[in-house]
């Protein structure tokens, strides 16, 4: 008689390459594995995030939630899904956070380092204005005054037969990661230009927002909405926002 196949983990990374769907642990949603962090225990009995989806072993999927994380946690489900007693501390949930955190920072260092990131109001409002961003980024604590002028070029740019779908502005970063990841001081707005690092980059950003922002793991349809403006409840600068026409 076949085995079932464990609904809840998968058999480790080299075999899960190929899938593109996996179900919450928590909610017992089938979503795009974009849509999930994946879970795996170390050999110390510790259960980690694996956010490269590269770390040996069978894997727990759970919503890109905060919330579903947290409740993961409360509910023991990391142990009932690995069938065995691990630990999972409680802190699991802003852990996670942490490294999201630094994985954009460290994605937006690698897209400095190939040439693709300007920093500084003058060069990103001449990036913005000849078509070369591909995304705007300010910091999370910058002032309403840059923010303002800057988004009003974007959305000049939108209203002057822009092709792309959307725009995205990243605002997930304070200025103070910012400094870090590009080795300067004092830095407030950044624009990503086009290529592969630029790409990983606002792909990660995406993930850390849905992290942030999720309500009842309810946001798996925010990423089809070009105009939705995706904002963390509780603080609403911290956003990947597609490209706005409207005033903020």
């Amino acid at each position: 008689m076949l085995a079932l196949a464990d609904p809840d983990l998968d058999n480790g990374p080299r075999t899960n390459r190929s899938a593109t769907m996996r179900m919450c642990a928590v909610t017992r949603v089938v979503r795009p594995i974009d849509e999930l962090i994946r879970f795996v225990v170390a050999p110390t009995g510790e259960v980690i995030p694996d956010l490269k989806r590269k770390l040996p072993g069978r894997g727990l999927w759970v919503s890109a939630s905060r919330q579903a994380v947290a409740e993961a946690v409360r509910r023991n489900q990391f142990s009932k899904g690995f069938k065995r007693e691990v630990r999972a501390a409680a802190t699991l949930a802003a852990d996670t956070e942490a490294l999201l955190a630094r994985s954009v920072s460290e994605a937006l260092a690698m897209a400095a380092k190939a040439g693709q990131v300007v920093s500084g109001f003058s060069k990103v409002e001449d990036a913005l204005k000849a078509g070369e961003a591909a995304a705007l980024i300010h910091a999370s604590d910058g002032a309403a005054d840059g923010i303002r002028k800057l988004d009003a070029i974007v959305r000049q740019n939108a209203g002057i037969g822009d092709e792309s779908p959307e725009f995205p502005v990243v605002t997930a970063l304070t200025s103070e990661q910012l400094d870090l990841a590009l080795g300067r001081s004092n830095v407030i707005h950044a624009a990503v230009l086009a290529g592969p690092a630029s790409k990983t980059f606002l792909s990660r950003s995406q993930l850390l927002v849905r992290y942030r922002m999720a309500d009842d793991d309810k946001t798996a349809g925010a990423k089809n909405s070009p105009n939705k403006n995706l904002s963390n409840k509780n603080s609403p600068e911290q956003t990947v926002r597609t490209r706005t026409t409207e005033q903020d």
